[in-house]
């Protein structure tokens, strides 16, 4: 059963986060005519072309420092991970697999691709998003971890 917490849910922090993530997935491709796929950003900073350094440590940077941007406003949400260190980092690597091999991640094929009504990108969403469902019902339900 699914039970939601009323006391925090928070729709118009999550439209505006939204709205800001369009914004600025739009404005990248705009003014850079690059997409703001994460994973092809710090991929690319592995055998980085000359002059393509600057602006995905500046990118990254900006994920990194906005959790701290946030504390000056008030205190971030409560997280909590029920899983291992082992489960974490084999989880990580999967989806860096993932990643590789449907050439982007959530962020370049579920924001970028499908606001651009890209086929491949609706089908590589429509793959991960599966393969994220059915994991979870597989731990939780079938294995009961």
């Amino acid at each position: 059963m699914i039970e939601i917490a009323w006391n925090d849910f928070t729709p118009w922090s999550a439209l505006l986060g939204g709205i800001l993530v369009g914004i600025a997935a739009a404005s990248f491709l705009l003014l850079n005519g690059r997409i703001a796929g994460i994973s092809g950003i710090l991929g690319g900073l592995l055998a980085p072309a000359k002059g393509d350094v600057i602006w995905r440590l500046a990118f990254l940077g900006g994920l990194i420092c906005a959790p701290a941007l946030w504390l000056l406003a008030t205190d971030l949400p409560a997280i909590e991970i029920n899983a291992g260190y082992p489960a974490l980092i084999i989880a990580g690597v999967l989806v860096g697999i993932g990643t590789r091999y449907g050439s982007g991640c959530t962020s370049g094929h579920g924001v970028c691709g499908l606001s651009r009504l890209s086929l491949r990108s609706l089908m590589a969403t429509l793959s991960f998003m599966g393969a994220g469902f059915a994991t979870v019902y597989v731990i939780r339900h079938l294995l009961g971890v």
